[in-house]
């Protein structure tokens, strides 16, 4: 099956198509850094990662950009408020954020690009849009001129003359078009600046992703990504430069995630309904928050609450629950897990390549999580699981899942184990039935779980 993706610029599943064989070029929105990231920052990019990782699964070359905004109102405003430079704010986060990333198992990007660092490439962009009539300057400000731009609209659906009826504007507004957007912005007191053409000053949000991407991918991407509250103004103003600039098409797929929804609303700071991804961090571990963006679909609303992060912990342990060794070596089952298997990854391939559809791939390997946990109930050795394990580690790899705890509990604890598990068994015998159960609930809590056949008590960490 030929893999298909939902273009927001069309509306509609579109058949892959890269612009160079077996490469692609993909951007993806990063955070503005002037606080603490919530577990809706980490949902997009948490989306990307599985929508990399699936891509490369399928042989190509992703050279992925996520950009960091480093200059920013809300940046400014928080170094005002703590009285230091606002530089110090934007390093804070994004040291924190990158944190971040490698205790979520992101795979890291091959740029990350700030905004300050591209002050040269904007400054000159800017002005190739003022001299081809794109964009004017009005008192040290200039500002993009959308009606030159005959497409204006095209991603979002909306019409220029309606936004202009739902827009209010001062009778001294130094814009030509209500809908009109800053690429740069004059200096004013307490703020970062750079010389330019123009004066002092310091870029637009929507012209820093346009140079980053331009300037670290070429005039034209594959992909370009984030969440889709950023469709408008901030999507549809990138495409207006960026195609200004170049005179091409700039990206063949807008791919965007929904938003994570905390009590309902989407999760922001303004709004102050978060759960910073260091809080969910302390209290869960890492493939939770994965496990729930890949129970969903990626262009869907995610529901942040209890009931959402026990379905996807109970998902979790369900997977691993096939990792388990076999319950005896001395054989019972003579079939083989071969085909099973193969028929799990056609179905993983089959629901990755309709739009990367992670429930339905999660389905298929739910499947092979069964056929491996009953060929073991009725004797399967080690060497028979091994064929599904195999297959079924590789498919969650590709999708990000750990699905192998790290053996640091191990080492030492394991024979104090085995003779916890020993003294049950002579309670059982003996059918004090309370102090068994007691063994046996004590070990769970600490992360031990017993389980009893004809063939005798094993035990596995959860």
């Amino acid at each position: 099956m030929t893999l298909e993706i939902y273009n927001t610029l069309t509306r509609k599943k579109e058949p892959f198509k890269t612009l160079k064989p077996n490469r692609v070029s993909m951007y993806v929105c990063g955070p503005t850094v002037y606080d603490k990231a919530h577990v809706g920052h980490a949902m997009s990019v948490l989306v990307f990662d599985v929508i990399r990782r699936y891509l490369e699964y399928k042989g190509y070359e992703v050279e992925l950009v996520m950009n960091y905004t480093d200059v920013d109102d809300k940046i400014i405003q928080r170094a005002l408020v703590e009285d230091v430079d606002s530089i110090q704010i934007a390093e804070r986060y994004i040291e924190e954020f990158n944190c971040h990333l490698e205790a979520l198992n992101v795979l890291p990007a091959a740029e990350y690009p700030r905004a300050t660092d591209e002050i040269k490439h904007i400054i000159k962009s800017v002005k190739a849009l003022v001299d081809k009539g794109y964009a004017y300057q009005a008192n040290g400000d200039v500002f993009y001129r959308i009606e030159k731009f005959d497409d204006y609209g095209k991603l979002s659906g909306r019409d220029i003359e309606d936004m202009e009826a739902g827009s209010r504007v001062d009778v001294d507004s130094k814009k030509e078009h209500p809908m009109d957007f800053a690429l740069w912005k004059a200096a004013k007191p307490n703020e970062p600046s750079w010389d330019s053409p123009w004066g002092k000053g310091r870029p637009g949000w929507h012209i820093e992703c346009s140079v980053m991407s331009l300037h670290h991918l070429g005039e034209q991407i594959d992909i370009h990504g984030g969440g889709n509250d950023l469709v408008f103004p901030h999507h549809e103003n990138e495409i207006a430069q960026s195609e200004a600039l170049t005179g091409k098409q700039f990206a063949s797929y807008w791919v965007h995630n929904g938003m994570m929804q905390l009590s309902g609303a989407k999760m922001s700071k303004s709004m102050g309904n978060l759960v910073t991804i260091d809080a969910f961090l302390e209290e869960y571990e890492a493939n939770v928050l994965r496990m729930m963006v890949l129970n969903s679909s990626y262009r869907s609303p995610l529901k942040f609450n209890e009931e959402t992060i026990e379905h996807a912990q109970k998902a979790l342990k369900r997977l691993r629950s096939a990792l388990k060794p076999a319950r005896s070596q001395e054989g019972g089952f003579e079939g083989s897990l071969v085909e099973e298997a193969e028929k799990a990854k056609e179905t993983f391939q089959e629901a990755m390549d309709d739009d990367f559809n992670t429930s339905a791939a999660l389905a298929g390997l739910f499947d092979l999580v069964r056929e491996i946990n009953q060929a073991r109930d009725v004797g399967a050795d080690d060497q028979t699981l091994a064929e599904g394990q195999r297959i079924l580690k590789k498919l969650t790899g590709v999708i990000g899942l750990e699905l192998e705890k790290e053996e640091i509990k191990s080492g030492d604890a394991e024979p104090f184990i085995d003779l916890l598990v020993e003294v049950r068994d002579k309670l059982r015998e003996s059918k004090q039935w309370e102090l068994s159960d007691k063994i046996r609930d004590d070990l769970e809590e600490l992360g031990v779980i017993l389980e009893d056949s004809p063939q005798g008590t094993q035990w596995h960490w959860e």
